[in-house]
């Protein structure tokens, strides 16, 4: 059975001319044997370690903003595992990591096997353009990323985001999920989808 093992790292996030000190969730999901790494955050060198000998299958990334990307051209040199990304975040890879070529193109509904447990991508724009959360169903959970928090939508201020769409992507992709799916984000606490789902009309009153 596999098992989900969190890794906090800590760094820097910078858009729009802004710098500001960020704790990112960096998540494993696998057994002994092999493990798929969700957003390379930071610390390539914390991430190994907590991989041990373990075979990266991949290393999924939810968004490229640069405190989720920051290290996954490390982590891709040091455990030779492939690295993908939606490719409508290209503008945001490019400022995060100015001349390397996309990774592997992520799409939606595309499948990852580890340790015996289906990981489905999907396509949730709003925070990004290319924003991805990974549904594991027969482990109850979702990795969000920066789509979906304990308190709402991810933050719509800046460059590349939109509110409306965000709102879009919860509902139709992440409320439509059973409610007592834990979900596990990109900083911060885990909640579920039942906690957050009762909220969606304050969400739209606030706006952006």
């Amino acid at each position: 059975m596999s098992r989900i093992e969190k890794v906090v790292t800590s760094g820097t996030f910078s858009l729009d001319g802004g710098t500001w000190d960020v704790d990112n969730n960096v998540w494993l999901l696998g057994d002994d044997d092999e493990v798929i790494v969700i957003d390379a955050a930071h610390d390539a060198d914390a991430i190994v370690e907590s991989i041990g000998g373990r075979r990266v299958v991949a290393v999924l990334l939810t968004h490229a903003h640069d405190d989720h990307v920051d290290a996954a051209p490390a982590l891709a040199d040091t455990t030779g595992a492939p690295v993908y990304l939606n490719p409508d975040d290209e503008p945001l890879w490019n400022l995060a990591h100015p001349g390397l070529p996309l990774p592997s193109p992520l799409t939606d509904g595309q499948t990852f096997e580890v340790a015996g447990t289906t990981l489905v991508a999907r396509h949730t724009p709003g925070h990004a353009p290319g924003a991805t959360v990974f549904v594991a169903p027969d482990l109850g959970v979702v990795f969000t990323g920066d789509t979906l928090f304990q308190g709402g939508p991810g933050a719509t201020g800046r460059s590349y985001s939109d509110f409306p769409t965000i709102v879009d992507s919860i509902t139709d992709v992440l409320l439509t999920l059973p409610p007592e799916t834990v979900v596990h984000t990109g900083h911060g606490d885990d909640t579920t989808i039942g906690a957050e789902a009762p909220h969606r009309q304050e969400w739209l009153d606030r706006g952006h």
